[in-house]
């Protein structure tokens, strides 16, 4: 049984990070996949889908449906380990109703929770454009993936409430005292 935890939160949020190191300190039990990382490596490989995802990326835009899922699906059934942590999903409400549509058909996958690491617009804003690492990191794009992220977000968080999988946790603090958190939630949920 595969025990699948989804970690969401804004651009900056630092979801990406703590979740890479969770796995990292667990690396025997645990394994991190970003979904835009899985996305990347795709675009990376050279292929006809690459260059479709990467015309959708480079503009701020979702990757089609279709395509997440089969990448993200593919993904969890080829891992050797059986935590498996995936960050930057759901990011949408047809994100989510598909994921939902997946995973009722995979009895081997089990959705244990979906944590939401929260930090404020005006940290996440100082984050991405502090770290400014490429063309996608400038405010426009960062303000289009802001408004991106949190039009879905309440629905996105009541679905997954009434489902009894919502955790949130504080991402203001230290990256030690939110991944020290993070790794004991995971670990609770996953050997429960």
């Amino acid at each position: 049984m595969k025990k699948l935890f989804l970690i969401i939160g804004a651009p900056g949020s630092g979801k990406t990070t703590d979740a890479e190191l969770v796995a990292k300190r667990n690396s025997d039990r645990i394994v991190h996949y970003s979904t835009g990382d899985l996305l990347r490596a795709e675009v990376a490989s050279g292929s006809p889908l690459g260059a479709t995802i990467a015309s959708y990326i480079d503009n701020g835009k979702l990757v089609p449906l279709e395509i997440v899922m089969d990448t993200i699906k593919s993904a969890i059934e080829k891992s050797d380990k059986d935590i498996i942590i995936i960050d930057g999903f759901p990011r949408s409400v047809e994100q989510m109703q598909a994921l939902d549509a997946m995973l009722a058909k995979s009895p081997d996958i089990e959705l244990r929770a979906v944590v939401e690491i929260v930090v404020s617009e005006e940290t996440a804003r100082e984050r991405v454009l502090g770290r400014a690492r490429g063309a996608d990191d400038n405010v426009e794009v960062f303000n289009n993936r802001m408004k991106v992220y949190l039009e879905p977000l309440p629905e996105i968080e009541r679905f997954y409430e009434q489902k009894g999988l919502l955790h949130k946790i504080d991402g203001e603090r230290t990256i030690e005292e939110i991944v020290a958190d993070l790794e004991k939630f995971i670990l609770q949920k996953a050997d429960a």
